[in-house]
């Protein structure tokens, strides 16, 4: 099955793993999540270091997507990559 977006044009595959950037665009008030894998990559952090900020409370926290899979919600990672820019990052 495609999808077809409002102006008639084609998006893609139901069950597709990756969203078009048009589709994301479209449904900025649809809730979407980051996968682990996409939080390390979009982060540089390390699967411990996140877990470590997440229960310092300098992270956003995962929540759970359903029985066995968490994620992150999207906004929640961007703002925080975008306040961590502003901040000028950490140079330690």
């Amino acid at each position: 099955m495609i999808c077809i977006n409002k102006q008639g044009r084609r998006i893609g595959k139901v069950g597709q793993k990756t969203m078009s950037r048009e589709v994301e665009r479209s449904n900025k008030s649809m809730r979407r999540f980051y996968s682990m894998g996409e939080v390390e990559a979009i982060t540089s952090l390390s699967r411990s270091t996140i877990y470590r900020k997440v229960a310092a409370g300098t992270f956003p926290a995962q929540v759970t997507i359903s029985v066995g899979r968490i994620g992150w919600e999207r906004r929640a990672v961007d703002e925080w990559c975008e306040a961590q820019l502003a901040a000028g990052g950490h140079r330690g």
